[in-house]
């Protein structure tokens, strides 16, 4: 290994591999990855890609293709709504220093284009790194994760100079999450060193004999660091299975509330089962469409998520979050405009209730997050009627 500023050279069997440091917001960055492209005229360019962050760059109507009733259905509606605060985060650090989300990224597609060379996509699908992530995290901290997401938008206009130069050395995903990271060791471990060990495999094994690799600068030290081991990648890729607590937690509510409510009425009487039932009712259904109302959903999703909440709170297969989303979905269908504008109108914290995607995304997380909140308020209250 060899290394020459922000221009490593690395080689594998009988590759020969130039990995190149970037900042994430640096213009002059990005126009060295084009150059070095220029000058070395590689066989394959690899990036710091996943196929769907690809995808965001190189096809302007995606979003158009998306099936918002599927995402709901499959429990993916926090993870979009995660990447597309992410991406607006990015959006407006890139405004505010006068260059577009990506750039180095854009300078090595097209760097590769004109010396005729491959695209190699490096990084780990996002949706997979998030994913193992979530697996890890209590609801406290998913709920603190979620809030620091949303206050960070609004903190961008008042980003010092400091906070810019640390983010050279780290993707927007790092910046957002290094406080969790650090009373999170194990969130650290799949951010950062998981993806070095990923890119480090997925570069040295590129197709071609000269490769040039384009990743941000906080990944070359752990990229250089596994370079010379064989790393698994299918077990990277692997969804953690759920914790046994969870499901203890997730059947468990359900029982010992129907328990307490069949016990309320045999053991003190129809009044002590009634006031229960009432108890479960009332902060089920009043929290759960606070969350919908706190997303600006339509009155009658905010009714839906009133009226589901107790109930779907008893069956762990069914989430308020979901009956409220596809409420809102049907009553508020997304136009084309919304498609067609929301990579700019996720540029604005506003922008995100103006958009009828991503309000229907933040209606299914806002009352799922009311509805947990409201059975956790319920039961001590629901225990309070025996004394």
């Amino acid at each position: 290994m060899t290394e020459n500023g922000n221009r490593h050279f690395l080689t594998f069997e009988d590759r020969h591999i130039t990995l190149v440091g970037t900042a994430h917001v640096s213009r002059e960055s990005a126009d060295f990855v084009r150059k070095v492209i220029q000058d070395e005229k590689p066989e394959t360019v690899a990036i710091e890609l996943c196929q769907s962050r690809y995808q965001a760059i190189t096809e302007k109507n995606r979003w158009q293709n998306m099936d918002l009733l599927k995402v709901i259905r499959e429990k993916k509606a926090f993870l979009l709504l995660s990447n597309l605060m992410l991406a607006s985060f990015q959006k407006r650090i890139g405004q505010k220093l006068g260059i577009k989300p990506g750039e180095e990224i854009i300078q090595a597609i097209e760097g590769a284009e004109a010396v005729g060379a491959d695209i190699h996509l490096a990084d780990r699908d996002i949706r997979i790194t998030l994913s193992r992530m979530w697996r890890l995290m209590s609801l406290w901290q998913k709920t603190k994760l979620l809030a620091q997401i949303v206050i960070s938008l609004g903190e961008v206009d008042t980003i010092s100079q400091e906070d810019v130069e640390r983010m050279k050395e780290k993707d927007v995903l790092e910046t957002l999450l290094s406080e969790i990271g650090k009373a999170m060791p194990g969130v650290r471990r799949i951010l950062i060193d998981e993806r070095d060990q990923y890119l480090a495999q997925k570069i040295r094994t590129a197709p071609g004999k000269k490769i040039v690799a384009v990743v941000g600068a906080g990944h070359v030290p752990g990229i250089r660091k596994y370079w010379g081991e064989d790393v698994d990648l299918h077990a990277l890729e692997q969804l953690p299975p759920k914790g046994k607590l969870l499901r203890v937690v997730k059947w468990g509510i359900p029982v010992l509330v129907v328990a307490l409510i069949v016990f309320g009425f045999f053991a003190a009487g129809s009044s002590a089962g009634s006031h229960m039932i009432r108890w479960w009712l009332l902060a089920n259904g009043a929290l759960a469409g606070f969350g919908a109302a706190l997303a600006l959903a339509h009155p009658l999703t905010i009714l839906s998520a009133i009226v589901a909440s107790p109930l779907t709170s008893l069956n762990p297969m069914i989430a308020a979050g979901w009956v409220a989303g596809l409420v809102e979905t049907l009553v508020g269908k997304p136009k084309v405009k919304d498609f067609e504008n929301l990579p700019e109108e996720i540029g604005s914290f506003k922008g995100f209730w103006k958009n009828r995607i991503t309000r229907i995304l933040l209606v299914v997380v806002f009352t799922n997050v009311g509805s947990a909140l409201g059975a956790f308020v319920a039961i001590p209250f629901m225990v309070k009627v025996f004394a």
